[in-house]
């Protein structure tokens, strides 16, 4: 079977994608749920819940609500602080289900339709000029590396110490 058509109806695949987005949220609401109490003991969590990425999430699930989780499913980066913040910050189960089953819906509708377009282009441009396709990607893979490990490099002075401060009430 070609994995980038899948071979299967539009329906189904949307299907698919769809209960992966609400496994995938919902595991992640969960857990933030569970981080309100013993999770939040661990380094590595307590270290997560003191970032400033994270600080930022919990603050505008906690002006807007569900309508920035619901929104956050089309973005990258972004989704998984929001979905974890809704859980930590205990935002109420109805509510978030229903931002959940809205925002999934579109996280499906994209990923069935551009994501396997984009998997299509990728097979069609290596079956022309698999060199340059490669090449592309090894290019691609260094910039995201660089991009990742330049600003970490500039912050190094706190990487791999946990910071205490008043953001967060598990800190």
């Amino acid at each position: 079977m070609d994995p980038t058509t899948w071979n299967l109806p539009f329906l189904l695949v949307w299907l698919i994608m769809y209960g992966i987005i609400l496994c995938r949220a919902g595991a992640t609401y969960a857990l933030g749920r569970l981080g309100r109490g013993g999770l939040a003991k661990s380094p590595r969590v307590r270290a997560m819940l003191a970032s400033e990425k994270y600080a930022r999430a919990e603050a505008r699930v906690n002006r807007f609500g569900a309508p920035v989780v619901a929104a956050s499913f089309l973005t990258i980066g972004f989704q998984t602080l929001a979905n974890l913040a809704a859980g930590t910050t205990l935002m109420p189960w109805p509510r978030y289900i229903a931002a959940l089953l809205v925002g999934g819906a579109g996280w499906a509708t994209v990923y069935s339709l551009v994501g396997f377009a984009g998997f299509r282009a990728i097979g069609l441009a290596y079956d022309h000029a698999p060199v340059f396709t490669v090449g592309i990607a090894v290019a691609a893979a260094v910039i995201l590396v660089l991009a990742i490990a330049w600003p970490a490099k500039r912050r190094k002075g706190t990487r791999g110490t946990v910071q205490t401060d008043d953001r967060h009430p598990l800190v």
